[in-house]
């Protein structure tokens, strides 16, 4: 029904856009749990309203697209040039053909039933010549986006400011060497945070794409960590003074474009956030991608930022580990799909934070129905991740290992220490009386098993 009334008024308020559906040959995605293994345009075990764990699968998931991978790739990589043409762009940087993306956008929302999106500003509007033009852009999209969340229903998870595509922030936005570049960072991410508490965000990134450096031999590392705290102590202000109540979120990825970022992995951050007292503000936005980059196993950041109450939302990818580099690829992997979602379950949910999907399909998939079956397939991956992660959590059998492992600290000795009542001298008394210790075994393999039996 709501892409029904979707495509029958998407056009009836704005004189610049084209006729007729942007994915004719492509309906409502549907739930189609015994479909054929080569039927890829329907899910198969993602539906929505179904109960897991006394929530709805929509509910847990809390799925959102990305606008820039989605509708403003191309398929470039540093060897080529895009591969990727879609009809509606026209490839201008116009408002007009801006419009025709967020069109088209909100025509594939509809279709596959995603409920949320997110958007860097540079990439819905258009830059202008100076940042009054930029901001007049940025408007203008931000109303065509007001009334097509409100035709849908589609909202708009988070919001980001690109500080690092133009050349002005080669040096860094917060962390700049030049103080004029961080206060056009500063203002930048004023009008987007404004734009965003219009469109009711849930959430709003900030990810430090050059926030880091290339050479230590030209860089103050306690000068720029220190602006960079700064920087976000006037967002904290300015989010405060308009209202809005979005959740503030941080991104870590340990390289790339830069040679060493601040925002290296989730502890880093944690700490960063610790030391200049910001950690009541900000939670992070774990993309599992970075993580693998840091040299972590795929859940590593998200599990990490979890335990300490700090995990408030997902970007949803995956990438090939045999690759030095970002692949942004669509998480295919059930194992990794279950340990996530086993993750979110414990903590009770990502809300006010989803499931983002910061991926995009390979340069070879150059096919309208390559965005959707991506989509899909990802949608199905985190869906059996997460009935899996429901019968692990259900029958307990991990848990109880767990803590029987850790059982020496529940009395005595172990007890004592973590109620800080415990000294040195009694740990050398009791060393003294009872001899070496004889640690049991760690029983790995017993518990990949154990895993294994569920995914």
């Amino acid at each position: 029904m709501v892409t029904l009334v979707y495509l029958a008024a998407k056009m009836d308020d704005d004189a610049n856009g084209s006729a007729g559906e942007y994915f004719p040959d492509i309906g409502v995605i549907s739930y189609k749990p015994d479909a054929r293994p080569d039927e890829t345009l329907v899910f198969k075990h993602y539906n929505a309203q179904e109960v897991v764990m006394g929530r709805t699968m929509e509910d847990w998931c809390r799925f959102s697209v990305v606008y820039w991978h989605t509708f403003r790739g191309t398929g470039l990589d540093p060897f080529g040039a895009g591969t990727i043409i879609r009809h509606w762009d026209d490839g201008s940087e116009t408002v007009d053909n801006a419009k025709r993306r967020l069109r088209a956008a909100f025509e594939f929302f509809s279709k596959l039933g995603n409920k949320y999106w997110t958007f860097h500003d540079r990439d819905l509007a258009p830059e202008g010549k100076n940042l009054a033009e930029s901001n007049a852009n940025l408007d203008a999209l931000a109303d065509l986006a007001e009334r097509l969340q409100q035709r849908t229903g589609v909202k708009l998870l988070w919001a980001t400011s690109n500080l690092f595509s133009h050349p002005r922030y080669m040096h860094g936005a917060a962390t700049s060497s030049d103080a004029h570049v961080t206060a056009y960072a500063a203002a930048q991410v004023k009008k987007c945070m404004e734009v965003a508490h219009r469109l009711g965000a849930e959430n709003f990134v900030f990810w430090g794409g050059r926030e880091g450096y290339h050479s230590l031999l030209n860089t103050d590392v306690r000068k720029e960590l220190d602006n960079f705290a700064a920087f976000f102590r006037m967002v904290i202000a300015y989010k405060e003074k308009i209202g809005f109540r979005g959740q503030l979120l941080i991104e870590p990825k340990p390289k790339e474009p830069t040679r060493h970022q601040y925002d290296y992995d989730a502890q880093t951050v944690m700490a960063f956030l610790h030391t200049y007292g910001l950690e009541k503000h900000f939670k992070l936005n774990i993309e599992p991608n970075h993580t693998t980059l840091a040299g972590h196993p795929h859940e590593h950041d998200i599990l990490f930022a979890s335990a300490f109450k700090m995990l408030g939302s997902i970007d949803a990818n995956t990438g090939s580990p045999d690759l030095g580099w970002d692949t942004d690829q669509f998480p295919m992997d059930i194992r990794h799909a279950t340990a996530i979602m086993k993750v979110v379950i414990e903590q009770g949910g990502l809300s006010p934070g989803g499931l983002n999907f910061d991926a995009k399909v390979r340069r070879e998939s150059t096919e309208l129905a390559d965005m959707f079956i991506a989509h899909i397939a990802a949608m199905d991956t985190l869906a059996r991740g997460l009935k899996n992660a429901a019968n692990i959590i259900s029958d307990g059998i991990l848990k109880k290992s767990l803590q029987k492992r850790y059982l020496s600290w529940e009395s005595g000795v172990g007890a004592r220490i973590v109620a800080g009542q415990s000294s040195l001298e009694e740990c050398e008394q009791l060393i003294h009386e009872k001899g070496n210790p004889n640690p049991p075994s760690a029983h790995q393999e017993h518990f990949e098993a154990i895993f294994n039996h569920y995914v």
